[in-house]
């Protein structure tokens, strides 16, 4: 059985890009190119950026990541806190939908990141 294991973002700068997630995320790349950097997550599944470079267009943006919390509406409401110090781009204010409180910010290429409680 096939089982996805790595997940990529297209980014313009992939040095630049891993050092936003490491900084907003609070870990170290585990492997590292100029233009590809992948960091290592929970249960061996991957997370990385890629850095296409100009000639090779970046795709519209479809998904998003998403950062799901322990401690609910408060520690969403927390995380936000601690982002919006960081000079991130805010998409959607903290606000509650059927699943619960949630947020979503974006990285400098305008990749979606949104936090929400565990279900």
């Amino acid at each position: 059985m096939a089982v996805p294991n790595m997940f990529i973002f297209y980014v313009s700068d992939a040095p630049a890009s891993a050092r936003f997630y490491a900084e907003l995320f609070e870990m170290k790349p585990s492997f590292e190119t100029p233009g590809f950097i992948s960091f290592d997550l929970a249960g061996g599944v991957q997370f990385a950026v890629w850095g296409r470079g100009p000639e090779r267009a970046v795709p519209s943006r479809t998904s998003e990541l998403c950062l799901t919390l322990d401690g609910g509406r408060e520690q969403v409401d927390r995380q936000f806190q601690e982002w919006a110090r960081k000079d991130i781009t805010v998409v959607e204010e903290p606000h509650d939908e059927v699943f619960g409180r949630t947020f979503v910010v974006a990285d400098p290429d305008g990749n979606l990141i949104r936090v929400a409680p565990v279900d």
